[in-house]
């Protein structure tokens, strides 16, 4: 504990004013979201490369691209109904239905769901059987009992996809501090449109969460570690100090952002400092830094992690 104000109260004395610059982000404009115009003609002119009796596929990876292909053209999702292996643990038969096959049947009344369920029992779908090395299609159903959008059926639940490009500007862009609604508006707009992509907002948030969770794969500590060096070369007003042991664990941390230590200029006469905070899993507690402003608010001037609240650590 003593390394932790220790720090502060260094960093206190050794504060200077910091040139803060207000900086207006511009505005991106909105574009609304294309409403789905149901257009038949568009199902009807499909190509010929539709679903027959009798074609035949090399891999059932070729049967399920050439499926959801049509499906994406025609304005439907694909999901697979059912599968068969024989004895040798080999894939030999598949059900590719309509996304909205099927009856879903919940045990909340359907007054009170705040998503009801798509499926209504929708007919569409084909089966496909491995017969001397070869995939044939056996039964074909093309007709729906719904409405399909083919205008915008790449942004449907099972049609949805992230390229490359997308992926890298993400991560660049929440690598930069930029917020993820920001980088999905960017992406739409460079393309033209939501028409022109294949995702949604919330395709992005679960990809940079993905991204993130694997960010702590070595270790809560060693993520830490690189989040506060990535901090300080976004800003460099960000300060952080970490304390190891002899076996090069992490005893205690104290950090500080570029706003808590402009505020510990003007409101750093009255500090309060409490331990009292114990959430995380390691057992260690977390210490705030809270002071007052001119409202009479709080405001958080520091924070760190402590190892322990023993007497050799607080003296």
């Amino acid at each position: 504990m003593q390394f932790v104000i220790t720090i502060f109260m260094s960093m206190l004395q050794n504060m200077e004013p910091l040139d803060m610059e207000v900086v207006d982000l511009e505005a991106v404009e909105l574009e609304g979201v294309p409403s789905c115009e149901v257009n038949t003609d568009d199902v009807d002119n499909v190509d010929n490369n539709v679903p027959k009796l009798q074609m035949s596929f090399d891999t059932i990876d070729q049967v399920k691209s050439f499926y959801r292909d049509y499906a994406v053209r025609c304005g439907f999702a694909v999901r697979i109904r059912s599968s068969k292996k024989n004895n040798n643990n080999q894939l030999t038969f598949m059900k590719l239905v309509c996304s909205r096959q099927g009856k879903y049947i919940s045990s909340i009344s359907p007054e009170f769901k705040t998503q009801p369920s798509q499926r209504n029992e929708c007919p569409a779908g084909i089966t496909v059987s491995l017969k001397e090395g070869r995939w044939y299609v056996g039964t074909v159903v093309t007709e729906h009992n719904h409405d399909m959008c083919p205008k915008n059926s790449n942004l449907i639940r099972g049609n949805r996809k992230l390229n490359m490009h997308s992926k890298h500007t993400l991560t660049m862009n929440d690598d930069a501090g930029v917020r993820i609604n920001k980088s999905f508006i960017s992406l739409v707009n460079d393309a033209g449109g939501y028409e022109n992509i294949q995702f949604i907002e919330r395709d992005a948030r679960n990809y940079i969460g993905q991204q993130r969770r694997s960010f702590c794969k070595d270790g809560d500590g060693q993520a830490l570690l690189k989040y506060f060096s990535r901090m300080r070369e976004l800003n460099n007003e960000f300060f952080y100090e970490i304390e190891m042991d002899e076996h090069n664990r992490i005893c205690s941390v104290f950090w500080a952002d570029a706003r808590s230590r402009a505020a510990c200029v003007d409101f750093g006469d009255v500090v309060s400092f409490d331990t009292t905070y114990l959430t995380n899993k390691y057992d260690m507690p977390f210490a705030p830094f809270v002071g007052v402003n001119h409202h009479g608010h709080s405001i958080l001037l520091g924070c760190a992690l402590i190892s322990a609240e023993d007497t050799s650590t607080f003296t």
